[in-house]
């Protein structure tokens, strides 16, 4: 069997969709000065298994603190205040079998799932690429720190590795180091990476972020082709509800630490619930009508609040055009199921 070669999954069900991740009310504080930062506040997902999950928002709002804080890689002074995160591996199903939670793993475990169950894109491949290091050697390291090959093995899985992400001439290519690969080149070595100890789920965090508009739809279309080649799960984080509207199923929308609608993802587009959603949709760029009139770009109004300063009640409201005082701006609001698979934050609906 090819390393490459997908291989089928124990106790596959294709009448019933299972998950593989289930977060439960995720937590992740920073100390200050003034209190405490809550930077992921009370924050619940599930990723189903061979899906496609979206996370979107502002910077700030929350979305890449809920992916590190699922792989335990959060720094200090920051630290998991709560919550679970459920994994449920290699021929599992949500309810009729044993989850582990990573929350409650031992760090030898984590990094025995981090790379070879849960993989992460970072967002900006200079970073996260070892700048010292030939790309080859990179991806060949990951390999042999999941599996008992041979230098040569490695080095053959990583030209497949590479090949599979579309990156030209490979056998040279492995050779190369990071600065010495284009923007796009270096976001497929990074997916290749990622993907070098084949992991059933893959957070993708901002994975078109710094890239032109060509290769960012290149970059996307090799995602989800891999996610069916490969039968991945995966975890889109992104700051443009246009890159999400293309590849999720299902999406979170997050907006100061906690997730303000959750629902499918042709639902959302077609019905968004909550005014934050709404004006995300609205700041999408649309093509000319039909007319040849350019549609008008809407922003939204004001900043993302201070999450030391939160206003009381919904953190949105002194951005909502939808602003009903005393409703909006008492207590906080709960985050409610308003129909099947739909949740809103808002006062429309508690």
């Amino acid at each position: 069997m090819s390393f490459w070669q997908p291989v089928a999954r124990e106790g596959d069900d294709a009448g019933k969709q299972a998950m593989i991740l289930k977060v439960q009310n995720l937590q992740v504080h920073f100390p200050a000065a003034v209190g405490v930062l809550r930077a992921v506040d009370d924050v619940s997902f599930s990723v189903p298994r061979g899906g496609t999950l979206g996370i979107v928002g502002e910077s700030g709002s929350g979305k890449s603190m809920s992916a590190l804080a699922i792989l335990r890689l959060i720094q200090p002074p920051g630290r998991i205040a709560g919550g679970q995160a459920w994994y449920f591996g290699q021929g599992s199903q949500d309810h009729d079998a044993q989850p582990r939670d990573l929350m409650e793993a031992s760090e030898r475990e984590m990094r025995q799932i981090r790379g070879a169950e849960i993989a992460i894109v970072f967002q900006e491949p200079m970073t996260a690429l070892n700048p010292v290091l030939t790309i080859g050697s990179q991806i060949q390291e990951a390999i042999r720190a999941h599996a008992a090959v041979s230098r040569r093995e490695a080095e053959a899985r990583t030209v497949e590795v590479m090949r599979s992400v579309a990156i030209p001439a490979p056998e040279h290519r492995m050779r190369r180091y990071p600065h010495q690969l284009s923007g796009g080149l270096r976001q497929r070595a990074l997916i290749a990476l990622s993907l070098a100890a084949r992991p059933k789920l893959l957070i993708a965090d901002e994975p078109t972020t710094a890239l032109d508009v060509t290769i960012q739809a290149q970059i996307l279309d090799l995602l989800l082709r891999l996610k069916d080649e490969l039968q991945l799960s995966l975890v889109i984080i992104s700051h443009d509800l246009g890159v999400i509207a293309e590849t999720a199923d299902s999406v979170a929308v997050m907006y100061a630490g906690k997730i303000v609608e959750y629902g499918p993802m042709r639902e959302v587009l077609r019905n968004p619930l909550h005014p934050y959603t709404e004006a995300l949709l609205k700041s999408v760029p649309r093509p000319r009508t039909a007319a040849g009139f350019k549609a008008r770009l809407e922003s939204i109004p004001g900043t993302v609040p201070d999450l030391l300063r939160l206003p009381p009640g919904c953190p949105f409201r002194p951005r909502c055009q939808y602003d009903l005082g005393s409703p909006c701006s008492t207590t906080p609001i709960p985050l409610k199921t308003t129909g099947e698979d739909r949740q809103a934050r808002c006062v429309k609906y508690v």
